[in-house]
């Protein structure tokens, strides 16, 4: 047996172990806690998040423009 099917076989061995014992069934527990734990929280996605960051930013350029160009509006009325 050479060390490469030693180690497959080993390997196989272990996840075998893994899934026929109690840590199995922990994990699964915990992530079910985590996840209704999370569904609780008011969270978004990253992608949910990156694109609100863009509209901000899209917002702000927008906004700093108008106010350019009410600054120079203001300043147009006062030389007249």
């Amino acid at each position: 047996m050479n060390a490469n099917n030693f180690f497959n076989d080993l390997q196989a061995k272990i996840n075998q172990a893994l899934e026929n014992s109690p840590a199995k069934d922990i994990e699964k527990n915990v992530k079910a806690m985590l996840t209704q734990g999370f569904s609780r929280l008011d969270l978004v996605t990253r992608e949910e998040f990156d694109i609100q960051t863009q509209v901000l930013a899209k917002t702000r350029a927008k906004l700093d423009e108008l106010e350019k160009r009410v600054a120079e509006l203001e300043a147009q009325l006062k030389t007249k």
